[in-house]
């Protein structure tokens, strides 16, 4: 599998190279290189496409459930929760319902509950925040 780093991932992300959809995706679902997740997600998020969207949602779908995990939920579901409103879709509505898989994965660590970080608004205004700097710097 081809190795791209977080460095790399974000300038991706920045100047939305398509070609690396697919080496990003599969990356991010196998889920071996530390601190990379959150450029994979954010180069998903700025390549805003529905295929972007799948990818998020499988990894959503496989890590969520697995409340052990601490790996990069959070930066998927905000950039899930961003290519929603973008493109009007509600791939995220499953996992973000009242006592669904976010709040499980949230719950399953005491000291994260009731936390105001922790919720979704939070990961997608973080996901939004990345994307609106990416979007100063570079031509739409």
């Amino acid at each position: 599998m081809t190795s791209i780093g977080a460095s790399a991932a974000w300038l991706i992300g920045i100047d939305r190279r398509e070609a690396f959809r697919e080496p990003i995706g599969n990356l991010l679902l196998a889920s071996e290189v530390c601190y990379s997740g959150r450029g994979y997600c954010f180069a998903l998020a700025r390549l805003g496409t529905h295929a972007d969207a799948e990818i998020l949602t499988a990894y959503l779908d496989r890590y969520l459930p697995r409340t052990d995990l601490r790996y990069d939920q959070p930066a998927a579901l905000g950039a899930l929760l961003r290519l929603d409103a973008c493109l009007g879709t509600r791939h995220a509505d499953r996992f973000t319902q009242p006592d669904g898989l976010w709040s499980q994965w949230v719950d399953a660590l005491v000291h994260l509950r009731d936390q105001p970080g922790c919720t979704p608004d939070e990961q997608r205004r973080w996901a939004d925040v990345q994307c609106e700097f990416a979007n100063g710097w570079t031509r739409l």
